[in-house]
């Protein structure tokens, strides 16, 4: 159907499709100088001294090399949010660690409580995962107090946060490694892709092998003449970027900072909206500002009023998308819907949680319409 507020509206303009097109006329497609460049570039742009990048086909392949450069494998346990995406958990059972959930803060702040975290900490504890939900920081010097504490490794899924920025630190570059997505709905986009990022050039050095294969050399540098051959040194992936998308993603580089000003000044209008007509329906982090992504615009909807379900029909038929982030994984089949996990802020705000229209192309007319739609279907 055509919607008449998307939940997200990507919209390319002619440079994109110029930078394409140049790579299609170049001959040269797979992974070659524009994803180099694009990495040269990414790295340059989260502005921290010694940062260095390594493109990849998706954010899931940066999660499972970062988990795997750790040399994180079976017997070990990584603690994670279950309010995520499911990647951010599944990277640790590639490797056949054991997930272990943690619970959020609370039902302002959906990141990953610290203090839950240190709760679930055992001689078998290998690495936190913080996800920095909606684009907003998890708190990070306490996970960083604990990593340090009990020699533990931070992997820092920023896939809602490009070039965020939280007490003077970008986020994704603080922990040890940190991952990034360019879907199709994220501030910047190549309609898939991803990036790994670390100090240590030896994590760098692994996800560079270990995402072609684990090969000596790349094709690019054979067709060259820089290398004639290549060894295998290790049990690599095909986690390769393409040039168009590299190319892509160059450009959307230039734009995110931008983007993420006009996702800041919606959310403002959004909460300001919301203050104003529907008390009822809780924002959470609504006193949480700065440079950050503003990547998604999560509510809870009132306890005792209409179901979830309905007010999303409701808004469908006003031609008004929706979406739900997220169901946590801990009630996934595929997790064993494991009742003995006790996220009780999770389980408590999970049922009620909607997330509303968010893309710069949105007017403040659109989200006036989405606020007004929204009180009329919870009454």
């Amino acid at each position: 159907m055509t919607w008449r507020v998307p939940f997200a509206d990507v919209r390319l303009g002619a440079e994109e499709k110029a930078a394409v097109a140049a790579v299609l006329d170049s001959n040269w497609l797979t992974m070659g100088p524009k994803t180099e460049a694009f990495e040269h570039a990414f790295a340059a742009a989260m502005n921290v001294r010694g940062l260095h990048a390594v493109a990849v086909a998706n954010c899931t392949a940066a999660l499972h090399l970062a988990v795997a450069a750790l040399e994180i494998g079976p017997g070990d346990e990584v603690i994670v949010p279950s309010l995520t995406f499911v990647a951010t958990a599944n990277a640790a059972r590639y490797v056949g660690a054991t997930v272990v959930f943690a619970d959020i803060v609370s039902e302002d702040d959906w990141t990953i409580d610290p203090a839950d975290v240190a709760r679930k900490i055992t001689p078998r504890t290998r690495a936190i995962i913080p996800v920095h939900y909606g684009g907003y920081p998890c708190r990070m010097d306490e996970l960083m107090r604990l990593a340090q504490r009990h020699g533990l490794k931070v992997i820092e899924d920023a896939s809602h946060a490009p070039l965020s920025t939280w007490n003077e630190h970008t986020l994704g570059a603080i922990g040890d490694i940190g991952c990034f997505s360019f879907f199709g709905n994220k501030n910047m986009t190549t309609g898939e892709g991803g990036m790994v990022v670390a100090r240590d050039e030896r994590h760098i050095e692994f996800s560079k092998r270990m995402r072609s294969h684990g090969m000596s050399s790349n094709t690019y540098e054979r067709w060259r003449g820089h290398a004639f051959g290549y060894d295998v040194i290790g049990l690599g992936w095909n986690y390769r970027i393409d040039e168009m998308r590299a190319a892509l993603g160059l450009v959307q580089l230039t734009k995110v900072a931008r983007f993420n000003r006009i996702r800041r000044e919606l959310t403002h209008r959004y909460r300001a909206k919301l203050a104003q007509l529907a008390s009822s329906v809780r924002v959470p982090f609504h006193d949480v500002d700065g440079d950050l992504a503003f990547h998604i615009f999560p509510v809870l909807l009132p306890e005792g009023g209409p179901d979830r379900q309905a007010v999303m029909e409701r808004l469908r038929e006003k031609g008004i998308q929706t979406s739900i982030h997220y169901r946590p994984i801990h009630w996934m089949t595929d997790f064993g819907r494991a009742e003995s996990v006790a996220l009780p802020v999770t389980d408590q705000i999970a049922p009620h949680i909607l997330t509303l229209p968010l893309s710069p192309s949105l007017t403040t007319e659109q989200i006036d319409d989405v606020v007004e739609s929204l009180v009329a279907c919870l009454t």
